[in-house]
C-alpha cells in the first residue's frame, strides 16, 4: 500500500471552522452494507438498536496552547522574545514535553512566562520538542493553565482563525471527564445531553473509556510505503468493569460501535488476544488495511484529512473501495470535512 492510495481532492470551502448548532443537527452519512444514506446525527435513535453499546472516550481536553514571552538574561541586559507552546504530556519524572516555536531561540535554563502566574523554566529540548519545568503543579497548575491557556485547535481551524471562548465549549465533549487530551475525540463533539438520554431510553448502552489524544494525531504520513510509518503513543486505559461491558453485549448478540477512532484505537488495543481485556498504558496501534478487529462492529467518525493515518483506518474498516464511494459522496453531497465537520455510521 502506498500513501498515495489515500489521497483524494477536498475543496477547500467543505473544511469546517464551527460546529452546528444544536451539536446533532450535524448531518450523518449512514454507511450500512454496499448503501449510503443521507441523515443526521439526530437520527441515531431510529438508526440503532436496543442491545447496541456506545464505546465512548472520556478524556476531557486541556487549553494546551500557550503564548508568552522567554525571559533571559543576557551580558547585555534582559532578553525577552515572543514563544508559543503546546503541551504535548507530562513527562514520568516531571514537566510537560511540548512543541514550542520558535524552538531553535529556546535553549535550557531560560524562564518562560505565560501570564496568569504561569511560568516555567525550559529543562531540555531536541530537534522537535522542549521539556519545560512548571513553578505549579496539582491544581494551582490547573486553575493557571485554564485562566492562561487556549484550546488547542486543529491547524486547518487555526489557520483559518483563531481559537476563541467558544471553542472552551464547542471543543469539548459533554461526557469529558478525565483531564489530559490535547485534541478533542471529534465525533464525540455531535452529541448533547438529551440525545444521549433519547439514546439510553430505546436500549442502547454506553461504556466510557479513557484515551488522551495526543497532537501527534495531526502529525502527516512522511513515508510512501504505509506499511513503515510508526504512529505517536497515546495513554489510555479500558477498566475491568468497562471490559466486561463490553464482552458482554458481543456475547448476547449487541453490536459495540465506537464513537470515534480514539475510543475504536483503544479498544482494539485492549482486544489483542481475541476479546477485551482490562488495559493501561501507552498505546501506538497502527489499524490500516489487513487489520483484524476484535472489537468494534461499526465506527462513529467525522470525515477525515488525505493521506492520514484516519482514513487509513476506516479504509481498514470498511475496505479502500468503499471508502473511496463514501469520502466521493461525501464530497458530491457538500459534506463539512475535519473537526467541527459532520459525522459517518460506519456499519461493515
Amino acid at each position: 500500500m502506498k500513501l498515495s492510495d489515500f489521497d483524494f481532492d477536498l475543496p477547500e470551502d467543505l473544511i469546517a471552522t464551527r460546529p452546528m448548532k444544536p451539536r446533532p443537527a450535524a448531518r450523518l452519512l449512514l454507511a450500512e452494507g454496499d448503501g449510503i444514506t443521507d441523515r443526521h446525527v439526530r437520527d441515531l435513535v431510529g438508526i440503532l438498536r436496543p442491545g447496541d453499546r456506545l464505546v465512548l472516550n472520556n478524556t476531557r481536553v486541556i487549553p494546551a496552547r500557550l503564548f508568552g514571552e522567554r525571559l533571559r538574561t543576557t551580558k547585555d541586559g534582559s532578553g525577552r522574545a515572543k514563544v508559543e507552546v503546546t503541551l504535548l504530556n507530562p513527562e514520568p519524572a516531571g514537566g510537560w514535553r511540548v512543541l514550542a516555536r520558535p524552538l531553535r531561540k529556546l535553549a535550557p535554563g531560560d524562564r518562560l512566562d505565560f501570564g496568569a502566574g504561569l511560568t516555567a523554566v525550559v529543562a531540555g529540548k531536541d530537534e522537535s520538542e522542549a521539556v519545560l519545568a512548571f513553578d505549579l503543579t496539582g491544581p494551582a497548575f490547573d486553575a493557571a493553565l485554564e485562566e492562561a491557556g487556549r484550546m488547542p485547535l486543529p491547524p486547518y481551524i487555526e489557520s483559518r482563525r483563531p481559537a476563541d471562548a467558544q471553542d472552551r465549549e464547542d471543543y469539548q465533549p459533554v461526557f469529558a471527564r478525565e483531564r489530559g487530551a490535547v485534541a478533542a475525540p471529534t465525533a464525540s463533539l455531535h452529541f448533547d445531553q438529551l440525545l444521549l438520554d433519547d439514546l439510553r431510553a430505546i436500549g442502547v448502552d454506553f461504556t466510557e473509556v479513557t484515551l488522551h489524544v495526543g497532537a501527534g494525531t495531526f502529525l502527516p504520513v512522511k513515508v510512501e510505503d504505509v506499511a513503515t510509518h510508526r504512529m505517536h503513543a497515546e495513554w489510555g486505559e479500558v477498566t475491568p468493569e468497562a471490559a466486561a461491558e463490553i464482552n458482554a453485549t458481543k456475547a448476547a448478540g449487541g453490536r459495540i460501535i465506537p464513537v470515534g477512532t480514539t475510543a475504536l484505537r483503544l479498544i482494539e488495543s485492549a482486544a489483542r488476544s481475541g476479546r477485551v481485556e482490562p488495559w493501561r498504558g501507552e498505546t501506538d496501534i497502527f489499524i490500516y488495511p489487513g487489520f483484524t478487529f476484535h472489537a468494534a462492529d461499526g465506527l462513529i467518525t467525522n470525515f477525515h484529512l488525505p493521506k492520514s493515518t484516519l482514513l487509513m483506518l476506516v479504509s481498514a474498516l470498511m475496505g479502500a473501495d468503499r471508502i473511496r464511494a463514501i469520502y466521493d459522496h461525501a464530497v458530491a453531497e457538500r459534506y463539512r470535512f475535519f473537526s467541527y465537520g459532520d459525522a459517518s455510521l460506519l456499519l461493515p
